[in-house]
């Protein structure tokens, strides 16, 4: 038992010995093993608001809003055909004749009956004349000289209803010469020479190729930010860019434009505001039915806070950026983040001018590493931007 009683006796000395053993160390020294974290060298810049400028993209189904699909109309044989089908074709040119002879043999008949007319319209003058001359004199009853008059009055009608006929037939007779009423691209004719056409069948489609007008839908944000920034009398100095859908970034197949038209009022169903854009296409790298996509390059976002996309990582609470505090050293902050404007991600929260911010390649980094900042280029502002 007292063995028993010794041994305890030992191993509480023993474990009051090394406690103050322990206590006696200096606290500001690292526990044996332990290491600091090797420094990272990265780029780091302090922010500060700035304007930026964005570019946004948006998806339409490229149409020529000019486009025209021509109709007879007047009745006839299709005489003649004055074009190569697809050739480029411009407004006024002569394309087709239907049957000119008969509405011209209509027209010198119309011209015979407006000669009659008019010579029945004269000798009413004269009888009218005459009997006012003798109803002054009592030859003649007040009754026969109303008739007089009431056949001038007839003979006057009928002139002005055969002028109207031959104005009519003369409209047919130009319509037997069919025209382009735009400048464009000719598709298939529809009918081959010799068929029998009426009023109302399809001949051809011209479509212009040069410029296009492309329709198509802007976000109800962007377009009261566009709306914000522009009076309507500039919205057609805002600038903008076509490309195919398949290669957006191929600029042998880019077009340069202008927006032209932004509307007045917002699409319940979509939420969407319509806009349209002019682009010069002389040489028909893009044609109607692509689908494409529009590149608005003069929206503006005013001071607001960005960053590098390549700063921004996700962190167990979401988005974040490490910033550099007064001690060199790395701490993450949970961030809220708005639209990408290029290369840029602007901020909504979490960051404020003046934060020191790692804008290099965050991999490596950990909250808490040593930053050795490597001189870096502030990010760039809206006069720096392309």
């Amino acid at each position: 038992m007292k063995t028993l009683v010794s041994k305890a006796r030992v191993l509480l000395l023993a474990a009051m010995a090394m406690l103050l053993v322990a206590c006696g160390q200096d606290d500001s020294q690292p526990a044996q093993g332990a290491r600091e974290m090797p420094p990272v060298m990265t780029d780091v810049a302090t922010i500060s608001r700035q304007d930026i400028t964005l570019d946004k993209t948006y998806s339409s189904l490229l149409r020529s809003d000019n486009e025209v699909t021509l109709v007879a109309r007047v009745t006839g044989t299709l005489e003649t055909r004055q074009f190569e089908q697809g050739d480029q074709v411009s407004k006024g040119q002569l394309l087709y004749t239907i049957e000119p002879e008969q509405y011209q043999a209509y027209v010198q008949e119309r011209e015979a009956d407006l000669q009659s007319a008019r010579a029945e319209l004269a000798r009413a003058g004269r009888d009218a004349a005459r009997y006012e001359s003798l109803l002054k004199r009592n030859s003649v009853s007040r009754q026969q000289y109303d008739q007089a008059l009431a056949e001038q009055q007839v003979a006057r009608a009928r002139v002005a209803q055969a002028e109207a006929a031959l104005a009519s037939a003369r409209i047919d007779l130009d319509y037997t010469q069919v025209t382009a009423p735009v400048s464009g691209r000719v598709g298939l004719s529809q009918v081959n020479l010799g068929n029998l056409v009426n009023a109302g069948t399809e001949l051809v489609t011209i479509t212009p190729l040069d410029p296009l007008e492309v329709r198509f839908q802007v976000p109800l944000k962007d377009a009261l930010e566009l709306r914000n920034q522009l009076q309507l009398d500039d919205v057609n100095r805002i600038h903008a860019s076509l490309a195919l859908g398949e290669s957006a970034g191929d600029s042998d197949t880019r077009l340069r434009g202008t927006l032209d038209f932004l509307d007045a009022r917002v699409d319940a169903r979509t939420s969407t505001v319509q806009a349209s854009a002019t682009f010069a296409n002389p040489d028909a790298k893009i044609l109607p039915g692509q689908f494409v996509r529009v590149s608005i390059e003069g929206l503006k976002r005013y001071n607001v806070i960005a960053v590098p996309e390549i700063a921004v990582t996700q962190g167990l609470m979401g988005p974040q950026v490490f910033v550099v505090d007064e001690d060199g050293k790395a701490r993450a902050r949970t961030v809220q983040l708005g639209e990408v404007a290029g290369e840029l991600q602007i901020i909504l929260d979490g960051l404020a001018s003046g934060d020191t911010v790692v804008v290099g390649d965050p991999s490596g980094i950990k909250p808490g590493t040593p930053i050795k900042p490597r001189e870096s280029k502030p990010a760039e502002t809206e006069e720096g931007q392309a």
